[in-house]
């Protein structure tokens, strides 16, 4: 089998997922201009992996049609698929890098293996430093497997990683974690995420995540960004500050009032509270308490990293994360690692009418980043326009077009 047979099936069999992992493969068959063939009896095994039909194209022009099988070693070991030391050793280097390995099959062995790799915002490892600070303890829930995510975590800094979890476990870990005596905030952007958010204590949604992963949350980034999230934290403690203050001063107005307003002072010292002074008083205290509350209006959301670099709002967002498909084929003719080529970048801005909330920002970022050639999006709900990056070449007409058929209208193109 060839690479490109081996990008052909991956591709096919992946573009029936929305998984983010396929999502990331079926761009980088796109990139290459991989033809992708129609699956049959596409099955998904949720937290396994995928399987079909395929009839791949041989060189002779005749189809060969197979059943393919993508996913991790459970759903291998499910159906029964032997997995040789050297693919376990292969799989082992890449986890080791951080890369999440996922392997294909047909019924009777392995045929290869495609490494996915997110991008680590520099955000986010700023963002965990930050909960930190905060007495926050971060918990990462992944179904990779354990040395993928300890990659991960020794990226990142994360406190604890729990691996190699089911997506109808992440709700029971947070269970577990309540149940222990934890107050638990879950922050999440898939399908799988929903019961997991909807049975913490807080759920944040990431605002480009799905639509499940907002309605079960109680709280929705505007942005795909962790550092929001802290942010979020600060102005709700902000928020509970501000609102024991008022208590304060209500009730200090209301204690001292309330005896003079009804005389209770005047039979001892003959003092009592004229009807004018008691109206002013009372003005003056809401005036105190609306005052006080105006000024959560200065609370800084975000501050300084370590390094004394800005994060936050008013940053620049130059690191999104963005997925970057890495294939190793493991059949005896083929043994090499294919990576994405860099090519030359062009930035445009597309001005858009409609976007009314997070669930509109998050439509406009997936539709712009299902285009073939776009390498980072950052759509701005209060500005009302997306920055896209992508690749020379990619036409404005193409972005205008995804924008339009997602349900919103470009006013202008910068």
């Amino acid at each position: 089998m060839t690479e490109k047979e081996l990008h052909t099936i991956a591709g096919s069999l992946e573009k029936g997922s929305e998984h983010p992992l396929a999502e990331a493969i079926v761009g980088y068959c796109e990139k290459k201009q991989i033809f992708l063939e129609k699956v049959t009896e596409f099955q998904a095994s949720f937290g396994k992996g995928i399987e079909g039909c395929v009839s791949l194209k041989t060189q002779t022009g005749d189809a060969a049609p197979g059943k393919y099988f993508a996913g991790n070693e459970k759903l291998l070991e499910e159906k029964k698929i032997p997995v040789s030391k050297e693919v376990r050793a292969q799989m082992l280097a890449l986890s080791k890098e951080g890369k999440t390995p996922l392997l294909f099959a047909d019924e009777e062995k392995v045929i290869g293996v495609i490494a996915v790799a997110d991008v680590v915002k520099a955000t986010s490892k700023e963002a965990v430093r930050q909960f930190k600070e905060e007495g926050i303890h971060v918990i990462m829930l992944t179904g990779d497997n354990e040395v993928t995510a300890q990659a991960i975590q020794n990226q990142v800094g994360i406190d604890e990683v729990i691996a190699g979890v089911l997506p109808t476990q992440k709700e029971e870990k947070i269970s577990a974690l309540k149940h222990a005596g934890h107050r638990v905030a879950m922050i999440g952007d898939g399908i799988n995420d929903a019961p997991a958010l909807a049975s913490a204590d807080v759920g944040i949604a990431i605002g480009a995540g799905t639509d499940v992963a907002i309605e079960s949350a109680d709280i929705v980034l505007m942005k795909n960004d962790l550092l929001d999230a802290v942010g979020a934290l600060r102005l709700s403690k902000a928020v509970i500050r501000n609102i024991k203050q008022n208590l304060f001063w209500a009730f200090f107005y209301n204690s001292i009032g309330i005896p003079l307003a009804a005389g209770l002072l005047y039979p001892l010292w003959g003092i009592r509270l004229n009807p004018m002074f008691g109206a002013a008083a009372m003005s003056l205290s809401s005036v105190c308490v609306v005052t006080n509350a105006l000024r959560l209006k200065t609370v800084k959301l975000h501050k300084k990293s370590a390094a004394g670099q800005e994060f936050g709002a008013e940053a620049e967002q130059n690191h999104e994360i963005q997925p970057e498909a890495v294939s190793v084929q493991l059949s005896e003719e083929h043994k090499n690692t294919v990576q994405r080529e860099e090519k030359e970048t062009m930035t445009t801005t597309l001005n858009i009418e409609g976007m009314m909330c997070a669930h509109c920002q998050g439509r406009v970022e997936k539709a712009l980043k299902k285009v073939p050639g776009v390498t980072e999006v950052t759509v701005s709900l209060e500005a009302k326009n997306a920055v896209v990056t992508a690749e020379d070449g990619v036409s404005t007409d193409t972005l205008k077009a995804a924008v339009v058929d997602a349900g919103y209208e470009v006013t202008s193109v910068a």
